[in-house]
């Protein structure tokens, strides 16, 4: 079963046809790690893939051959280690996991002070917005306890991991219109 260190790749859909596929809705930029043998953790046990389509979204597991096996998986979710993930997914330069950023603090350098932490990562059309809970000092000077910042080239200047930080420019103006 799932354990603390596993994170959500993708959610289980209905079945499509006789024989046992079913639609895979992706919570991953990373669809290369759904590949025939690829094995994942799952609400419903270790599930191991047979067949993967991804032009149609669909896939079948091993062992699931007909339409009520596969009715048994609707909605269950597959999960992949840090480690797991790490290795089957290839990262440009300038890009990260989620895990990495969420927790990371957010520095403005207009301001040259922290102005929150990266609570969550919501993605709205294409564009991923970083969920800022704000730093008690703004909030006790009337700013939102959160906002969003679009993580887009206008707002983010760098990620340093080592640091534990992310440079942004002009993001206290988000803070203070939210």
């Amino acid at each position: 079963m799932k354990s603390e260190d596993d994170l959500p790749i993708a959610r289980i859909g209905k079945s499509v046809g006789l024989h046992g596929k079913m639609r895979l809705n992706l919570l991953t930029d990373f669809p290369e790690q759904f590949k025939k043998g690829a094995t994942f953790k799952s609400d419903r046990g270790v599930l191991t893939i047979a067949d993967y389509d991804k032009d149609r979204g669909t896939v079948r597991f091993e062992g699931v051959d007909n339409v009520d096996d596969a009715k048994r998986l609707t909605n269950a979710y597959l999960y992949t280690t840090k480690e797991a993930g790490e290795a089957a997914c290839n990262l440009g330069e300038n890009e990260y996991f989620w895990y990495q950023i969420i927790g990371l603090l957010v520095f403005d350098k207009t301001e040259n002070e922290p102005l929150g932490r990266v609570s969550d990562i919501q993605r709205l059309a294409d564009t991923d917005y970083l969920v800022v809970r704000s730093a008690s000092h703004w909030v006790e000077r009337g700013s939102a306890e959160s906002f969003l910042v679009p993580y887009i080239d206008r707002y983010i200047d760098r990620v340093d991991l080592s640091e534990g930080k992310i440079y942004t420019r002009d993001t206290k103006e988000l803070m203070d219109a939210s």
